[in-house]
């Protein structure tokens, strides 16, 4: 028996400050779960009433005669703390805070909630709260609203996560006007014990359960996160869909870091991550979050006779409307959500023309004319259903005076059943297409109001798929000097030196594989031209100094130099023109380098972030990193399958194919050096922040090389300087 049955579909339950005021909290939630129809024992506590609600009442949770398995709390902090002593005595199971004035008021409140978490997990007693909406369980057998949300919603296959109390009443009103169902609904509040992945793994092994949703304001848990969410996702056992809305998108926290990465990442950057490594499918708004979770929900009957879930094989989508308009915003949001429109093959149109009249159009969108009647909408999916070239379809409607709407909906339930391929519906309007969206709903038929939901909802499935159906390749044998590495690290923090450049950093990149450019330290223009003649030109020229961390933006860098006088010009125009962009700044010299060969600009680089740890980042690099944005985060440890993910999804990595003429640049060479980067995060968490940019990726088999770095260390705290 798993510890949260006890808070989903307790035996026994009772409300300790129960009220017998209409208006408290303490009176209404006794109420809703008197009126919800619970199925087990209810016991109200309270020591100044008889009763509650005419149910007798009990001074103390020790009082009850008999055994009770949750303790609901509406108390505040104080006495909660006393009256959880109380029912770890008495044996409960589990036990829920519903009051406030707890972690969110500061010190006071946290150190009881801290007390209230100890005594718990010394008597293995699961805690949900405090500062939560409550707990539901609309399925027949138990009828539990323990919640001061006065609605019950119906019973249906979607379990809801809320860290927001006041979100849920409205996801109960929202959920109410659609006709969804779930199976469990719960708000977590301060999540003091019980949390997101708790209820993840309980809601995976639930059979009750098909698809999780989630509203999310915070993680605590990183990579640990990661990895069991992506056994709920795409593991051997029961593949779960798991839905996220993340409220604050802002990144004003990362407006104070020093590296592009940090500037460009934010933590969004960071729950971003975690969502595409762990299968989490993130959605934009609580509309979307339902309209997903209805085509998720979508299963039928294999050969087998058992219940599999309707996603597509491919983005091949056929679409059937009886009206032009809605047809192309459909074929518009369908392309803009990664889907294609299917092409027919030639025996789908001959039954297409054989079945509809000569104004229809017979290719894709499918336009069955204003007039259609329900055998046509009939015949016309039966066929694009059947075409091998086909993944799925939508079928839109718009009420007509002639349409037969629930004949429509009748119809398409009768193919849905006979096809594994999804079908979602659009019928546009409310009033008049209500019969037909009723037995829809009804047959468990995703069904929309606009085209362009729809659309969406088949992409979030599609994403779903290639999720499920990704490749996994052998991972790389990759080997590396990390004791070198951690010598580099530890001498720089020995020398108090904590921002690094290319003198130090190409070292350190160096023992995890990264090819990297000769290069030397000049204090006078005359020694720059003596090394850069030793080094062989041509040479680039960059300032060194701890306090100019951005060299291109202090005109710190001059490229292409070659011969000796135009090398002691640069020198003396790169010093002065530094001195200029900070009067401040210490100037160490200028760094002398081996021009690289030519090659495409990317970008590495890694922030460490609290509780989440190493943030890797990958994308199009070079001097307009910050312009175009077009980077792509994970974070470590990753190997060469999420490493490769990574690439693929930079929006330019078109221009690593072979572009215009272009030969195909090295990508796999960008692959093992992310995982290289990865694990010199994960070895050395002295980084706190890296950027290589530029990497200049070379042809195919050519490799790439580091023309730049900046990293910046911070001794681990008890980490005690090493003596020489």
């Amino acid at each position: 028996m798993n510890k949260l049955d006890a808070i989903f579909s307790p035996q026994s339950l009772a409300v300790i400050g129960a009220s017998k005021t209409p208006g408290k909290v303490g009176h209404d939630i006794f109420v809703n779960i008197l009126k919800g129809g619970y199925q087990g024992t209810l016991y109200p506590v309270n020591p100044k009433a008889r009763s509650v609600s005419s149910v007798k009442a009990y001074p103390t949770i020790t009082d009850i005669p008999d055994s009770v398995d949750l303790a609901m709390i509406i108390l505040p902090p104080g006495p909660a703390l006393a009256v959880t002593e109380e029912a770890i005595e008495k044996g409960t199971k589990g036990i829920v805070i519903v009051s406030a004035g707890f972690r969110e008021i500061g010190k006071e409140g946290l150190d009881v909630e801290n007390k209230i978490v100890s005594l718990c997990k010394q008597a293995g007693v699961r805690l949900v709260g405090p500062n939560c909406l409550g707990v539901i369980n609309p399925l027949s057998n138990v009828r539990l609203n323990a919640s001061f949300s006065a609605r019950m919603p119906k019973a249906g296959n979607i379990s809801f996560i809320s860290q927001s109390g006041a979100l849920c009443t409205a996801v109960l009103d929202f959920a109410a006007d659609r006709d969804f169902g779930f199976s469990k609904f719960i708000s977590i509040g301060n999540k003091a014990d019980v949390d997101e992945l708790d209820l993840l793994r309980y809601f995976h092994k639930d059979k009750d359960t098909e698809v999780i949703m989630i509203y999310l304001e915070e993680l605590r848990r990183g990579p640990e996160f990661i990895e069991a969410v992506k056994e709920i996702t795409c593991g051997d056992f029961r593949p779960t869909p798991v839905l996220v809305i993340k409220s604050g998108r802002t990144g004003a926290g990362a407006r104070a870091a020093a590296s592009h990465t940090g500037a460009l990442a934010g933590t969004e950057g960071v729950y971003d991550a975690i969502f595409q490594q762990s299968g989490i499918i993130r959605v934009d708004s609580i509309d979307e979050l339902f309209d997903f979770a209805t085509a998720f929900a979508y299963k039928n009957e294999n050969a087998l006779g058992k219940l599999r879930r309707k996603v597509p094989d491919g983005n091949r989508v056929a679409i059937v409307t009886n009206a032009g308009g809605p047809g192309i915003v459909a074929t518009d949001m369908t392309e803009s959500t990664g889907l294609q429109l299917a092409k027919f093959q030639e025996e789908t149109i001959e039954a297409l023309d054989s079945h509809l009249p000569k104004t229809a159009n017979l290719q894709n969108p499918v336009d069955v004319i204003g007039d259609a009647p329900m055998d046509r909408y009939e015949n016309a999916l039966a066929a694009v259903i059947k075409d091998e070239g086909v993944d799925g379809a939508l079928v839109i409607l718009t009420p007509q005076s002639m349409t037969d709407v629930l004949g429509t909906a009748e119809a398409i339930v009768r193919i849905a059943r006979r096809s594994y391929k999804p079908i979602l519906c659009c019928f546009m309007g409310i009033i008049d297409v209500s019969s037909g969206v009723k037995y829809l709903q009804e047959q468990g038929v995703p069904v929309f109001k606009f085209p362009e939901n729809a659309a969406k909802a088949f992409g979030a499935l599609y994403q779903y798929s290639r999720w499920l159906n990704r490749q996994r390749l052998a991972q790389f044998d990759l080997q590396h000097d990390r004791q070198g590495a951690a010598q580099i690290i530890e001498d720089c923090l020995s020398a108090g030196k904590t921002h690094i450049g290319e003198l130090e950093g190409t070292g350190l990149l160096k023992c995890y594989g990264f090819n990297v450019l000769p290069n030397r330290l000049a204090k006078s223009a005359n020694e720059a031209a003596t090394l850069a003649e030793d080094m062989g030109f041509p040479v680039v020229l960059k300032i060194v100094s701890a306090q100019i961390l951005h060299k291109s933006d202090a005109g710190g860098v001059v490229l292409g130099l070659e011969n000796p006088k135009d090398v002691k010009k640069a020198f003396e125009n790169i010093v002065s023109r530094a001195g200029e962009y900070d009067p401040a700044a210490i100037i160490e010299g200028v760094l002398i380098q081996k021009m690289a060969p030519p090659g495409s600009e990317v970008i590495l680089g890694l922030n460490r972030y609290p509780v989440f740890g190493p943030l890797l980042m990958v994308g199009i690099g070079g001097i307009f990193v910050e312009v175009f944005q077009d980077v792509v985060f994970r974070l470590a440890p990753i190997g060469r399958n999420e490493s490769r993910r990574m690439v693929r999804q930079i929006k330019g990595y078109r221009l690593f194919q072979g572009f215009r003429g272009r030969p195909p640049a090295d990508v796999e060479t960008i692959e093992k050096l992310l995982v290289s980067l990865s694990n010199m995060a994960t070895n050395h968490p002295e980084i706190m922040e890296l950027d290589i940019n530029p990497l200049l990726v070379h042809d195919r088999g050519r490799g790439a090389t580091a023309a730049d770095c900046r990293i910046i260390l911070k001794r681990l705290e008890g980490e005690v300087e090493k003596d020489e």
